[in-house]
């Protein structure tokens, strides 16, 4: 990531595609509900927890890079 760039994750298409509320995502991922509802509603971030990347992308059963997309400032 270069500078200007964030990382927007894309939590509410997914769960969406689930049929999954954001609370669903945080109990069948078991990162917190705060976590879960701070990412899905951010336009963009600079820095994320790779622990909970990695649970989501479990859970949504996607790779880790399907989890985000970079987004410019």
């Amino acid at each position: 990531m270069s500078r200007g760039e964030r990382v927007r994750l894309r939590i509410r298409e997914l769960a969406a595609r689930e049929n999954w509320t954001l609370l669903d995502v945080a109990q069948r991922s078991g990162v917190p509900y705060s976590t879960i509802k701070t990412y899905a509603r951010s336009p963009g971030m600079t820095m994320v927890d790779i622990g909970a990347l990695l649970k989501l992308a479990r859970t949504f059963d996607v790779l880790i890079e399907d989890l985000f997309e970079i987004v410019q400032e």
